[in-house]
């Protein structure tokens, strides 16, 4: 069973920062296809801006090689805009992929600031994704 989900900046960089972490599984989950990343060109800009930032000391190389991981393992949508407020307008973007996608199948949005977004049931922390994941295997 595949699953799509819109991956959020902080759960990719957590990701890359943190080998043995929640959020580095779902990582290693989207690119051995069990999830599908659903993105947009603006969703990977953000990624390669954040982490491309001096604080995080990702080699220009390892920043372009995880943002085209990720984008090679997903699928793009050209979102419709939502005329929503969100705390920080810069997570409008993924609140508008992750809908769209839902349009056509389940998807989640994946995200460790979950507060950010409004309450629903696809909005999922990186734990909560693993464990969706593990339950439709039993």
């Amino acid at each position: 069973m595949k699953f799509f989900a819109v991956i959020d900046t902080n759960v990719f960089v957590s990701a890359a920062l943190k080998p043995d972490s929640v959020p580095r599984q779902i990582l290693e989950l989207a690119l051995n296809g069990v999830i599908v990343p659903v993105l947009n060109n603006e969703i990977l800009d953000e990624y390669q801006d954040v982490l491309s930032r001096p604080k995080f000391a990702f080699s220009e190389q390892i920043v372009k090689d995880l943002v085209s991981e990720i984008d090679n393992a997903g699928i793009h949508i050209d979102a419709e805009p939502i005329d929503i407020e969100l705390d920080d307008p810069d997570d409008l973007v993924f609140y508008e992929v992750v809908m769209d996608a839902r349009k056509n199948d389940d998807a989640y949005l994946v995200t460790g600031n979950i507060k950010h977004f409004p309450e629903k049931p696809f909005i999922v922390t990186p734990r909560q994704m693993i464990e969706l994941i593990l339950k439709s295997m039993n």
